[in-house]
């Protein structure tokens, strides 16, 4: 009899510790979305990748193109999707309810209001437009018009700033999404700071590139918290030609790194046009590497997510639209680096080297006060510290 005692007891405490540890496993996955995207032309390609993926990832991003020309398709995938036990991100191109109307496209704003509905929290958001920092900085701006040339004369930094912050409030789309609570989401790779003003809920900075991971973490982490909004990186190309995708090792450490950092949202990128593979561009070694992400990081409660916290800021000019992926990069698209660039670079690159992913880089504006935010505060115009 004792003996029967001893063994329920054992059983009660095994179950009790297994449930415990499931909760906290629970915890850890609850806020926090991993996945890929899905880039291809019909619902059956999605549906491989979806059945691929569904058991170390809960996030599926549809960022096709094609597909959003297609009602049915669209929402054949986004159930399937829900059904693997995935949330779903969707892209559009367009929402303004003038030009749906004139491309037989109406039905987007009321499939949006219905997959709201229809899958509640597992629908996340629209990705609404691309990249649009990017494209901002790098367009030839001199070149599209002959007058555009005596522009320049007119113009600042400020007035840049603002044209830009206020093209987004005046689009239909963006007054639609809000209207409906839905948040809108977008990759990058300049500019963060000024999405968030123009009313992105979500940034995604665009990690690959041979960018600098640490610089890139800097400054969506940054303009993402003095702004009260979230952020998270999308890993896309590091190459221009295949493989693409850096290698397996790196994306998971980047990952890792990331997820550490506090990012809310991570997604491979996982499409090239000249790729025929049935599950994109990554190789059955990426696909391992997420699912050892999956399930040694996400699902392990000793790795804490968000543990890598800021302990320096370097705080930017108000409005400077610097793209900083070098020092020649150009601002707000139009001019070249002026006279702050070179010690804003050198000071950059001080601050990198002593803080590491340890390092947040936000703007001078007034509306996001810094107050106490960060132990560390360095001015763009400050002499670099030491390191030590």
């Amino acid at each position: 009899m004792r003996d029967k005692w001893i063994l329920i007891f054992f059983l009660t405490v095994t179950l009790l510790i297994a449930l415990f540890l499931s909760s906290c496993s629970e915890d850890v996955v609850k806020d926090f979305y991993v996945g890929v995207t899905f880039c291809g032309y019909t619902s059956a390609e999605s549906k491989l990748l979806i059945d691929r993926v569904k058991d170390y990832t809960n996030l599926f991003a549809v960022l096709s193109g094609p597909v959003s020309y297609n009602e049915t398709a669209l929402t054949e995938i986004c159930e399937y999707a829900v059904n693997a036990g995935l949330h779903l991100i969707v892209f559009f191109g367009d929402l303004d309810s003038r030009v749906l109307k004139v491309k037989n496209l109406e039905w987007r704003l009321s499939w949006i209001k219905m997959a709201k509905q229809r899958w509640g929290d597992q629908f996340l958001g629209v990705y609404y437009y691309d990249e649009p920092g990017g494209i901002f900085i790098d367009y030839k701006w001199n070149e599209l018009l002959p007058f555009t040339r005596n522009l320049t004369l007119n113009l600042s930094y400020d007035v840049a700033a603002n044209s830009y912050v206020n093209l987004f409030h005046a689009d239909d789309g963006f007054k639609f999404l809000e209207a409906n609570s839905i948040d809108v989401f977008v990759s990058d790779y300049a500019l963060y700071w000024f999405d968030y003003l123009a009313g992105y809920d979500v940034v995604l900075a665009q990690i690959g590139w041979n960018h600098t991971f640490a610089r890139d973490i800097a400054l969506i982490r940054g303009a993402a918290t003095m702004q009260n909004k979230k952020w998270g990186i999308i890993i896309t190309w590091r190459y221009m030609h295949p493989p693409y995708l850096d290698s397996a090792e790196s994306i998971y450490k980047q990952m890792l790194d990331a997820y550490k950092c506090g990012a809310k949202y991570i997604l491979i990128f996982n499409y090239a046009d000249d790729v025929k593979s049935p599950y994109g561009i990554m190789t059955d070694e990426h696909f391992e590497a997420l699912k050892r992400f999956w399930q040694d990081v996400v699902k392990n409660p000793k790795i804490i997510h968000g543990s890598i916290k800021a302990e320096a800021a370097m705080v930017l000019p108000r409005n400077y639209g610097w793209g900083m992926r070098h020092p020649d990069d150009k601002i707000w698209g139009w001019w070249g680096p002026d006279e702050k660039s070179q010690q804003i670079w050198e000071l950059l690159c001080v601050l990198i080297e002593k803080y590491g992913l340890h390092l947040d880089i936000i703007y001078d504006d007034q509306t996001f006060p810094i107050n106490n935010r960060y132990p560390n505060i360095y001015y763009w115009n400050h002499t670099a510290p030491s390191i030590r």
